[in-house]
């Protein structure tokens, strides 16, 4: 059974948007993220957030995504806007009950529970 359910994502034109879903149904996690991986390429981690609710971005987001996860609920999203084709990729939700913080947040070395991924596909 999976412990993190993402939902969310699709199909988009450059520009627009998209957002992304995962909930963790039955353990807290005190940092959650966002990692994705496009064919031939490694995962590369796009967005987290602690417990404290402060989030660290990748660079080639910035400005662009927004990830949230409203206080006491265990669900994080992932507000996709301005969306770029290479912003195509799967996308995967993963979170630890260690609190990570900065460039380490967005490393998937740390994160121990996966969801199963969903598909972005971004059109020029």
């Amino acid at each position: 059974e999976a412990q993190l359910v993402q939902s969310g994502g699709g199909s988009a034109q450059a520009g627009g948007s998209l957002r992304l879903s995962c909930v963790a149904p039955f353990l807290t996690y005190s940092t959650m993220g966002w990692f994705r991986q496009a064919p031939g390429k490694e995962r590369e981690g796009v967005a987290a957030i602690d417990s404290d609710g402060s989030p660290t971005y990748a660079d080639s987001v910035k400005g662009r995504f927004t990830i949230s996860k409203p206080y006491a609920k265990n669900i994080l999203y992932l507000q996709m806007n301005n969306l770029k084709p290479e912003d195509g990729a799967m996308y995967y939700c993963a979170a630890t009950f260690g609190r990570m913080t900065g460039i380490r947040a967005l490393s998937s070395v740390d994160y121990n529970v996966w969801g199963r991924g969903t598909q972005v596909t971004v059109s020029s």
